[in-house]
């Protein structure tokens, strides 16, 4: 689908201008709301206090009576990153803080569904817990919980996700998303929901004089996890998650993360020196995902807990190849969705409907989810994909685009086509849910209808924001390594991306269907490198094609020991 190139508006910053050296960075900054230098302090001691968070001063009494105890806990976590994270954050500092009987318990995507189900608690009740500890995971653990209770297990729930309707009835919950929490960050990823309960907790154990003289353990050095489970879930990146994401990759730079966050660096071709957001978020969450999508989720969080380099390592490797798997998997599938999509009947615009439904009997449970995301950017649809789940069910994967929430849309649906969905859950730009296979064609039609309904102020042209132009002096390297650590980049708080019209000098193919071109600035007359992933092949490449319009990236380009700048094309359109 054709996008449409938006300029960013910046807001007038004259104090960050005179405290910047660079006009370019506060024109930046202003456009993603940053009006005054003290918005820049990235500082742990700038974090919100978890004093703001509701309940986490009672999960801290809660966890801090069951060390003392010597209660069995076992925390039971979500199969992707974030819960990834979240379990071996949780286990760690447990552990640290002097807990003896701590166990995880992650179980199989494929047999147990997402979330605390009564068959996961029968599973987890024959490891005799004292108490279950949720992480990314429970709000909308109705039965689950109760299943616990009945056992009686105690129940301790940390998530995120929005919640229902009706509330498990845990002892108690702690979620910044759930009723009559005013914690101004309502972005916390799983594991920025568990990290705050151990701040609490470890607050609460020196209330109790816990701690020997000079031995409290410092928090902070844990925030490598909490960087990589926040930016791998792609939640906002307010200033609260800037704050806990900087403070992670410090560490990652300065060569003290944990051993298999490095190792997973090492295997994905990342050098922990200049690592940032992006890299966590393309390169080593989905080498974790691949765990929990492909097999067991277990393999990355034993990577993420062990302290032995060598033992890290070679669980590294494990998720890499299973990450070479998924690819696999994925691009027979998403070749089977682009042959669907290429058979609909589009009229005379060529324009997709509002919202998009994908099924195939044969396609993987773990992957769908990265189908759906592949089919929503190209289309700029919400998008679901299918496939089959347990004997007469089939389990999908949501994806949306702005101003589409698709959890509320599928609630919707649910109040509107009572039984239409056996369950589901999730937030505002991902969810998943399960219904009966002989029902997929009333779902389609009934997702449709719910999105239409919600579609008049939702812009369905594919827009990408950019922050302008750039002046010919501006291509420079330093300015590029100036903006690469310039973040934490991510979610809601994206990259600077530029805009422009530029000559082709030349342009060839590269790894099959990359496009490495050289370029020349209208009116201008430096030759810059420039590089385009994954092109439409029946356009590219075109020696016809003398001018482009693009949006593009400033890049350090490394090879051989040398750095040049390079313009990384995130969309290019002939002119």
């Amino acid at each position: 689908m054709q996008k449409l190139i938006r300029r960013r508006e910046p807001v007038p910053a004259p104090a960050l201008t005179g405290e910047l050296d660079k006009p370019l960075l506060a024109r930046i900054y202003s456009a993603r709301g940053i009006l005054v230098p003290s918005e820049l302090d990235l500082s742990l001691a700038r974090l919100l206090p978890p004093e703001q968070l509701k309940n986490a001063d009672r999960a801290a009494t809660m966890l801090a009576d069951a060390i003392a105890a010597g209660s069995k806990l076992l925390v039971i976590g979500d199969f992707d990153a974030d819960g990834a994270t979240s379990t071996a954050l949780a286990v760690a500092v447990l552990r640290q803080f002097g807990a003896e009987r701590v166990d995880y318990l992650v179980p199989n995507r494929f047999d147990y569904g997402y979330g605390l189900t009564p068959e996961i608690v029968e599973l987890a009740a024959t490891r005799e817990p004292d108490m279950i500890i949720t992480v990314d995971n429970g709000i909308s653990s109705l039965r689950g919980v109760a299943a616990a209770r009945e056992r009686g297990i105690a129940t301790l729930i940390t998530d995120h996700h929005l919640a229902g309707r009706e509330l498990p009835e845990a002892d108690v919950i702690v979620n910044p998303n759930q009723p009559g929490c005013d914690f101004p960050s309502k972005n916390l990823a799983g594991v920025g929901v568990i990290f705050y309960v151990m701040l609490a907790l470890r607050a609460e154990l020196r209330r109790r004089g816990w701690f020997n003289q000079g031995e409290e353990p410092n928090l902070g050095h844990y925030t490598d996890l909490v960087a990589l489970g926040t930016v791998a879930d792609v939640v906002p990146l307010d200033y609260n998650n800037r704050i806990l994401v900087a403070a992670g990759l410090q560490r990652m730079q300065a060569g003290v993360a944990r051993p298999g966050i490095r190792a997973l660096l090492e295997v994905a071709s990342r050098d922990y020196r200049t690592v940032v957001a992006s890299d966590l978020g393309f390169a080593v969450g989905p080498r974790i995902n691949a765990a929990g999508r492909l097999d067991d989720m277990s393999i990355g969080i034993e990577c993420l807990l062990s302290a032995d380099p060598a033992r890290a390592a070679a669980l590294a490797m494990q998720l890499h190849q299973l990450n070479q798997d998924r690819r696999v998997i994925e691009s027979g599938m998403q070749d089977e969705a682009l042959q669907a999509l290429a058979q609909l009947d589009l009229g005379e615009q060529g324009t997709p409907p509002v919202a998009m439904t994908l099924y195939q009997g044969g396609w993987h449970q773990g992957v769908i989810g990265i189908l759906a995301s592949r089919i929503k950017d190209r289309l700029h649809r919400p998008t679901i994909a299918f496939a089959d789940g347990d004997p007469g069910q089939i389990k999908g994967s949501a994806r949306s685009i702005p101003g589409i929430h698709i959890r509320d849309i599928l609630d919707a649906v649910a109040v509107r086509h009572p039984g239409l969905i056996s369950k589901f859950g999730g937030h505002a730009m991902a969810a998943g849910l399960s219904l009966a296979r002989d029902d997929y064609e009333a779902f389609a039609g009934a997702f449709v209808e719910e999105v239409a309904r919600h579609a008049d102020d939702v812009e369905l042209q594919a827009v990408i924001e950019s922050d302008g132009a750039l002046e010919e002096a501006e291509f420079d390297l330093e300015l590029a390594n100036t903006l690469r650590f310039a973040g934490p980049w991510g979610q809601h708080f994206p990259e600077p991306l530029f805009d422009g019209v530029f000559r082709i000098v030349s342009q060839r193919l590269v790894g099959e269907k990359h496009l490495k071109l050289v370029l020349l600035p209208l009116n201008g007359s430096v030759l810059l490198d420039a590089i385009a992933f994954n092109v439409d092949l029946d356009i590219w490449p075109q020696e016809s094609i003398e001018t482009v319009e693009i949006a593009y990236r400033l890049d350090v380009n490394e090879y051989r020991g040398k750095r040049s700048l390079q313009l990384m094309i995130e969309h290019l359109t002939p002119r």
